[in-house]
């Protein structure tokens, strides 16, 4: 894949009055000579590579000073992208770093594409996918502990272990085309031990699979749409969760009229709790409309937690609400008010007219601890400190298709058929973790991949 041209890009936020530092970043064979051309550095100051420069942008049109500054100067290949690069630190804001984004493309630069920076260091050498992904994966990041596994993969930890399986496959199937070719050469191969180190892959990579589910929740977090009839606290629960008064709390029915959404994170997994307005029968347009955005936030959430009181027990109207939340939904069952009806917090089975809940106490705060862990049980977090690594949507989809490969050629194993077969499906699957890693992977995949980053990473 053809690398060519030198890019530029604005590689920080940049936003009026926010930040004092930014950083346009240039990378590509006139990287150099383009930061020459366009930075003043006083005195006897020498451009080394990995040398700080002090001095000024100016415009070599008019001599016009644009921004004092800083360069940083890193020749190739010691650099991220193993090209020679250059970095002007200048002031933030928005006027004085897009000036000078603006001298460096007319100067000979062009603007980088979404991720073409680490796509670069990919296609030269410096990270694999997992690695470049997990960049990605750490700029976004919405959780300290989201972050910490983005770093685990940066580090190389998910490539290693994708390696080291993937070299073990790549043995047997060295050992099986061998004796397709020269088998009459060779000492015998014992099949049930190729069959079991098969296995043990497959058995590995099924468990990656299942622990995706727990690094989705932690990079991509869930949408929790709170329902219930008016006035079983749902507000209250939204403010006990988030530790803050995000929603107006009332003893009057149909005071929540429009959907509020609120930002946390629980046990490191990012949620988004959307507190909707009680749906009941109303003549009131506002909130009608409030109720109508409700219903779509139910169609829409990733969990739904169904709020009751347990001081009134449960209702027709708390059935017919049960019955409104789509099928694919997980749901969780909360009660409400345990303090004012003299229950106890925690997971009750049903009973004496109720559903199997969880109980808690939105006023006085008792089972929080309880329903937050319910909640993410039910969502497939589980317990999350030993995730080390956590593959994204794209390498799972990868690693499930090698493990279901390696079921099919176990299944040659178990039929005895000749080693060919065996192969067939061990290539396969070679070919999945290789593309996991970049070690088999197309333009149309680099593309993919690349195109989710933000400019200028």
């Amino acid at each position: 894949m053809e690398v060519s041209g030198t890019i530029a890009a604005v590689a920080t936020a940049v936003a009026p009055g926010q930040g004092s530092v930014a950083i346009v970043r240039i990378s590509g064979p006139e990287a150099e000579a383009i930061g020459r051309r366009l930075f003043v550095a006083p005195g006897q100051q020498s451009w080394e590579s990995h040398r700080v420069l002090y001095g000024h942008v100016v415009d070599p049109a008019n001599g016009e000073r644009v921004d004092e500054a800083l360069l940083l100067l890193m020749r190739s290949p010691r650099s991220f992208t193993r090209e020679t690069v250059v970095e002007f630190h200048c002031h933030g804001g928005l006027i004085a770093v897009q000036r000078v984004l603006e001298l460096v493309l007319a100067a000979g630069a062009r603007r980088a594409l979404p991720g073409e920076f680490s796509q670069r260091a990919f296609l030269n050498g410096r990270l694999d996918l997992t690695r470049a992904e997990a960049i990605g994966e750490l700029v976004t990041a919405r959780s300290r502990r989201a972050a910490q596994l983005a770093m685990a993969g940066l580090d190389g930890g998910l490539q290693r272990r994708l390696g080291a399986l993937r070299e073990r496959l790549l043995d047997q199937l060295a050992e099986l085309e061998a004796r397709v070719d020269f088998e009459e050469d060779l000492p015998p191969l014992d099949g049930d031990a190729v069959a079991a180190e098969l296995a043990a892959v497959r058995g590995e990579l099924e468990l990656l699979v299942a622990e995706a589910r727990q690094g989705e929740l932690l990079r991509e977090g869930l949408r929790v749409a709170i329902v219930g009839r008016p006035n079983v606290g749902k507000s209250s629960l939204l403010n006990l969760l988030s530790q803050r008064q995000k929603a107006i709390v009332t003893d009057l029915p149909g005071t929540t009229r429009d959907l509020l959404e609120s930002e946390l994170v629980l046990e490191g997994v990012p949620l988004t709790l959307l507190d909707t307005a009680g749906i009941r029968p109303t003549t009131d347009r506002v909130e009608a409309l409030g109720i109508e955005r409700a219903r779509q936030a139910l169609a829409a959430a990733d969990v739904v937690l169904l709020l009751f009181d347990l001081a009134a027990g449960w209702t027709p109207e708390d059935q017919a609400l049960r019955e409104l939340v789509p099928e694919a939904a997980v749901l969780l069952v909360a009660g409400n008010k345990a303090d004012a009806a003299g229950l106890p917090v925690g997971l009750v089975p049903a009973g004496a007219g109720l559903p199997a809940a969880l109980h808690f106490s939105a006023l006085t705060g008792a089972g929080r601890q309880e329903l937050v862990a319910e909640l993410l049980r039910r969502c497939g977090a589980g317990p999350l400190e030993g995730l080390q690594v956590a593959l994204n949507a794209r390498q799972r989809d990868l690693a499930a298709a090698a493990a279901a490969s390696l079921a099919a050629a176990l299944e040659a194993a178990v039929q005895h058929l000749p080693w060919d077969f065996w192969t067939i499906d061990l290539r396969a699957a070679v070919r999945a973790l290789g593309e996991i890693t970049g070690e088999e992977v197309s333009e149309a995949v680099l593309d993919r991949v690349f195109s989710r980053f933000c400019i200028g990473k």
